[in-house]
């Protein structure tokens, strides 16, 4: 593959996974644990079926061979998934995404306590100034309501965060099967915490669809697409290319379904893009050295 064709695959992945805002806007009374369920029953099928494809028959063997740290992604996984869901019903989606993209400043700090990895300077500076944009957008959160969604967002990137680590704990360069293993995990929690606080898992036809259609197309046609370009575009610049999602993601359901985020919210979220921009630009030049 070239790597023009790996670029293209990995921002068709970022196109994709920037609508999922618009499609949980669709979604009217399924609770955060009934669409945890409902969009990994959709997502599972896709990615088992990729697994297999790729390797040409059962993906047993790719399975087992995600081992422990694969589980522990998939359990770091069920807080990135959880977490997200609820953040885009409690908040904006600009809230929401924006708050996301501090997982890769998290993955820098989880990794230098767990791993020993070095932080290099310029990913502290990047760090210090994420925590000024993400300062504004949960202060903000405290007069608008949205506190809860931000927090939720913020324990969503830290689940990713984890899920990354225990990748890297392993040294793992596959991550499709850590994934299957979170939405699996993810329908086990999701039944778990929805039948204990009584959250009704038999939701509305249209809810359950919308919310399948999103694990089997936007969420896991994008992790495809991102594995398969991953393969040539560098770490680096996969960082970068990602926040694809982010910037899309807010104009989406501006322009479809006039959702508007606050002035703060904007800014705050610019510091945070310009941090992770900055953290991309440095490592890209690192490599390049």
């Amino acid at each position: 593959m070239r790597y023009g064709t790996g670029v293209l695959l990995v921002i068709a992945a970022g196109v994709l996974w920037s609508v999922q805002g618009l499609i949980f806007r669709q979604i009217d009374t399924a609770g955060t644990w009934a669409v945890l369920v409902w969009r990994s029953v959709g997502m599972l099928p896709v990615l088992i079926g990729f697994l297999a494809w790729r390797a040409g028959g059962s993906p047993l063997p790719a399975l087992r061979g995600a081992g422990l740290a694969g589980v522990l992604g998939g359990i770091g996984l069920v807080a990135a998934f959880a977490g997200a869901i609820y953040s885009i019903q409690a908040t904006t989606i600009a809230n929401a995404v924006f708050l996301f993209a501090a997982s890769p400043f998290l993955t820098a700090l989880i990794g230098r306590v767990v791993l020993g990895e070095t932080v290099r300077r310029a990913t502290w500076a990047a760090i210090a100034v994420a925590l000024a944009g993400i300062f504004v957008m949960v202060r903000e959160g405290l007069h608008g309501g949205a506190l809860a969604g931000n927090v939720a967002a913020l324990l969503s990137a830290l689940g990713f965060a984890v899920f990354t680590v225990s990748l890297r704990w392993r040294k793992l360069e596959d991550t499709l099967p850590s994934v299957v293993l979170g939405g699996v995990f993810s329908i086990i929690a999701g039944v778990a915490v929805a039948v204990q606080i009584g959250q009704p898992l038999a939701v509305p036809v249209a809810d359950a669809g919308w919310a399948m259609f999103m694990g089997a197309v936007t969420l896991s046609g994008g992790m495809v697409l991102y594995t398969l370009g991953s393969r040539v575009v560098p770490a680096a610049e996969l960082a970068l290319l990602s926040n694809i999602e982010v910037m899309l993601a807010p104009l989406w359901v501006w322009l479809l379904l006039n959702e508007t985020a606050s002035a703060n919210t904007f800014l705050g979220g610019a510091v945070i893009l310009v941090a992770v921009v900055m953290n991309g630009v440095s490592g890209a030049r690192r490599r390049l050295a």
